[in-house]
């Protein structure tokens, strides 16, 4: 097993990208444990609010992101420093997106249906850290062979080929295959290869005259949404807390 770390992890130099990731993933998790212990009044958390003004932890992950990211480009890859700074950086990831949809809304939707885009977007972007850690290289770059790689041409095909992919994927509203798609070229071509959905750019721009091809991508859309809607909002309860119930409006 050290002799594994070693080879994959300490040589490679990839030892902050993995203290970085754990130090996201449990800042995460602690702070949604103590933001539910503060929401059930439970235990002696409560919230910073310094001349009745809330302090929500946005704020302190901003400041630990901006030192952490910049003393991590200063130090490189190797040495206590990166460690140290890659922990920091972490941390402040870890509280920034734990309310990326206090940002997005500029409102606190922390405990409402859109507080959900910010456990979306930490799963998403702890699943990149992780393939980041993996090995694998933007725009399938790692697939190429050595020979491959000293032609030129070939890695310029490759890198554009599927970054157009994963643009396609995007413009389709395929977000996670797409992102995701940056590091699995796989998944951008499927993204891209699929029906658009609904509401995207590319459904409006090119289905506008093809209403059996709006007709399909919207049944798409809702068998797919019901098939995995159940399971996703458990599994964003889970790790994030259920969202405030809106009492039904009164006729």
């Amino acid at each position: 097993m050290g002799h594994w770390f070693y080879r994959n992890i300490l040589e490679p130099g990839k030892l902050p990208v993995l203290l970085a990731l754990a130090s996201f993933v449990l800042t995460f998790l602690l702070t949604r444990t103590v933001t539910r212990l503060i929401r059930a009044g439970r235990g002696p958390f409560r919230n910073v609010t310094p001349g009745g003004m809330h302090i929500h932890h946005v704020v302190p992950g901003v400041v630990l992101t901006v030192v952490g990211g910049f003393g991590a480009v200063g130090s490189g890859r190797h040495g206590v420093g990166a460690a140290v700074c890659a922990v920091i950086f972490g941390m402040g990831a870890g509280l920034l997106l734990d309310e990326f949809a206090l940002i997005v809304h500029l409102d606190d939707v922390y405990w409402t249906e859109q507080g959900r885009q910010s456990v979306e977007v930490v799963v998403l972007a702890a699943a990149l850290a992780l393939l980041v850690l993996s090995g694998l290289s933007p725009l399938g770059v790692d697939e190429l062979t050595p020979d491959e790689r000293q032609n030129r041409a070939t890695v310029i095909v490759t890198v554009v080929g599927n970054l157009l992919f994963a643009l396609i994927a995007l413009l389709k509203g395929k977000t996670r295959m797409g992102l995701l798609g940056v590091l699995v070229p796989v998944l951008a071509l499927v993204g891209a290869l699929r029906l658009a959905r609904p509401g995207s750019y590319w459904a409006r721009r090119f289905y506008r005259r093809r209403p059996k091809a709006r007709a399909r991508a919207r049944l798409r859309s809702i068998r797919h949404d019901r098939r995995w809607a159940g399971p996703r909002r458990a599994f964003q309860d889970l790790i994030g807390g259920a969202p405030d119930r809106v009492p039904p409006r009164e006729p």
